[in-house]
């Protein structure tokens, strides 16, 4: 099986302070994979390390099977990087920084990116003309994904990619992702959107604390025995140690289960509720279990 990522126990520390620990993760090539988890979960510290911008402490990272020490120059050819906050030359016009970047990718790659920029720019809204310091924020991140997807790139990399898109530019990003991905280019997606990750990604992994909770497809994630149970006419839950995530509006209260079936109903039928539903939680639920303290982690160890 190809692998487009492959770290084993890949880690990184900053002086004492915690980066990432351990972090052994796969990812297909051709693969739509989801990398999510709370601020300062060590998404972005992940992603330096697989780009060669930052050295492990310990552990490799690989890919396309080579590792990224050793042959960063040649595999940052094939990679197309987002970074969550891309800085540019303020003073320079917008075409010349894709340009830029088109020469700097495209020499490494022996083709011209100009036409698939061009391209990028149509769909996108993107004014070339314009500097750099004249744009908003939604169009700052418009120049990032034509620098990151220009050439074409095997191996696609975005950091929280898209945070100041507007709702319309928003699916055009993903459209673009899609057919990229349909053509055969991995897409390795960091996003604080976990409605985004469960539409696009075929798999996705969880990272909390510097460290990966889980990894698998996203059908398999969401099946976790929960229940999102909603009832009426209730002041509290019904006293079941398996119920969390409470919540209450006006007479409505909604919590998660996770326990026996039978244990719940016979909970419910003895208390004074009028109405009662039981549905599949989203997948958005899901994950938020996992960004909680108490969420299950592997053991910790001292660097």
């Amino acid at each position: 099986m190809a692998y487009a990522v492959q770290t084993s126990s890949l880690t990184k520390y900053y002086g004492k302070a915690r980066g990432i620990i351990d972090l052994s993760l796969v990812v297909e090539e051709g693969d739509f994979f989801g990398f999510i988890g709370p601020n300062g979960a060590g998404k972005s510290t992940t992603i330096r390390t697989l780009l060669g911008l930052l050295s492990p402490t310990g552990g490799t990272a690989k890919i396309f099977g080579k590792n990224i020490l050793t042959h960063k120059t040649e595999l940052l050819a094939d990679i197309g990087y987002m970074p969550s906050e891309a800085c540019f030359y303020q003073n320079r016009k917008v075409r010349e920084i894709i340009k830029l970047s088109a020469d700097l990718r495209g020499a490494a790659r022996g083709k011209s990116c100009e036409p698939e920029a061009a391209r990028l720019c149509e769909r996108l809204k993107l004014d070339t003309e314009k500097k750099i310091g004249e744009l908003s924020l939604g169009n700052r991140k418009k120049v990032s994904v034509v620098c990151a997807l220009q050439h074409k790139p095997r191996l696609c990399i975005l950091d929280e990619p898209t945070s100041g898109l507007d709702p319309l530019m928003q699916r055009e990003f993903y459209q673009i992702l899609e057919e990229r991905n349909r053509e055969g280019a991995t897409v390795f997606l960091s996003s604080h959107v976990l409605s985004e990750v469960q539409r696009h990604c075929r798999h996705a992994a969880v990272i909390r604390e510097g460290r990966l909770l889980v990894s698998d497809t996203i059908e398999n994630l969401g099946h976790t025995g929960a229940k999102r149970v909603t009832v009426r006419g209730l002041h509290e839950p019904p006293r079941l140690e398996t119920v969390r995530d409470v919540k209450k509006s006006g007479d409505t209260m909604t919590f998660l289960y996770s326990g026996s079936p039978k244990e719940l109903l016979a909970a419910l039928a003895s208390l004074p509720l009028t109405d009662v539903a039981i549905a599949e939680p989203d997948l958005e639920e899901i994950f938020l279990h996992y960004y909680t303290p108490d969420a299950p982690e592997p053991d910790k160890e001292e660097p």
